[in-house]
């Protein structure tokens, strides 16, 4: 694959007017001190003017940088992204070393490791052949995908449809994980599938953290009696799960409803779909299509035990006026705190 970079070149925009010169012309006729210089280029103002272009300059790289990567912070996690009911699904959690699905494959879920796809729909896998050719590309290890077991094989023909085409190498570990199965990251951190709700085979993934908690009956003894026990073969401590994150992708919100995926209601932070959000659009439309409507959220919000909830997937046809509008009406019936992913989105009055 071969992709040229001189076209990636930031460029800043010229900010000095074009008929004006920096500094005044010299005199025809006779010459003039560099002191006498100095204040005519003090009485002139341009220096005062050159200052405040460059810290104009530097405002606006900072509001680039902000415009093009939105990070929301939610309880000790950096969460960045986009999700456009329809178009395209890509959520980052740099800290897992992780993405939940790919989309478009923005070129900040590159840098991740590990890729986790909910579903087979294109607004949600359409970019992973680039997602492993970026990342051979940059001489990135090959990433580990983990896919529902019912689409591994459709997935693994799809790159090589890819390496045939483009005659490339694509290097990817494709991993099919099952709902109920566990995967370790790494020592401290594992993953497991839970079931979702989609017109077609869908999963959505909760994540763990790991810590050792010793074991009641050994908590009034000290030290050294301790680490005796454990010379000894005791197995003196009990392995906790807390679950952290949890993403739904596509679903209805029966999801909610069912005993074994509590976990993914009790994470510090849900990461769930709301696709419709008012009276334009039905319940049972949201249902027909596999997603959910803000309204059953808020009837189920009785079983949301997070700490933060980020609402994904919003229709096109929304504007911010009225994701922020509906996030508003969710806070109103949780204790969590309700934050919506509005990249990608505009205003009614752009």
């Amino acid at each position: 694959m071969h992709i040229s970079l001189s076209h990636l070149a930031f460029k800043i925009p010229q900010h000095f007017p074009l008929h004006h010169p920096i500094f005044p012309p010299k005199p025809l006729h006779h010459q003039v001190s560099t002191q006498t210089h100095v204040n005519v280029l003090k009485g002139s103002g341009y220096l005062s003017e050159i200052s405040k272009k460059i810290d104009h300059e530097e405002q606006y790289r900072i509001a680039r940088s902000q415009v093009n990567r939105k990070v929301l912070e939610l309880e000790g996690y950096s969460i960045e992204g986009i999700s456009v009911g329809g178009q395209e699904t890509c959520i980052i959690i740099p800290e897992f070393k992780s993405t939940f699905d790919i989309g478009r494959c923005p070129s900040r879920a590159i840098n991740q490791n590990f890729l986790f796809i909910t579903h087979a729909h294109l607004d949600h896998i359409g970019g992973l052949p680039m997602y492993v050719a970026s990342r051979g590309l940059f001489n990135l290890k090959p990433p580990t995908i983990f896919v529902p077991p019912c689409i591994k094989e459709d997935v693994e023909k799809l790159l090589d449809i890819h390496r045939t085409m483009g005659q490339v190498e694509l290097n990817a570990e494709v991993v099919a994980l099952d709902v109920g199965e566990t995967y370790e990251i790494r020592n401290n951190l594992v993953v497991r599938p839970f079931r979702t709700q989609h017109v077609i085979p869908s999963q959505g993934y909760v994540f763990y953290s790991i810590r050792k908690k010793l074991r009641k009956q050994y908590a009034h003894l000290n030290g050294k009696q301790i680490e005796k026990l454990k010379k000894a073969g005791a197995e003196i401590t009990d392995t906790i799960l807390s679950p952290e994150v949890a993403f739904t992708g596509d679903t209805t919100p029966d999801f909610m409803l069912e005993p074994c995926n509590s976990d993914a209601l009790r994470a510090k932070i849900l990461i769930t779909e709301a696709t419709f959000l008012d009276d334009s659009f039905s319940i049972d439309h949201a249902r027909q299509l596999g997603h959910t409507h803000l309204f059953e959220i808020i009837a189920n919000a009785q079983w949301i035990r997070n700490k933060a909830v980020l609402l994904t997937h919003f229709s096109p046809r929304y504007t911010l006026e009225d994701i922020r509008q509906a996030a508003s009406k969710l806070q109103s019936r949780l204790s969590a705190k309700v934050v919506p992913l509005t990249e990608g989105f505009k205003s009614m009055y752009t």
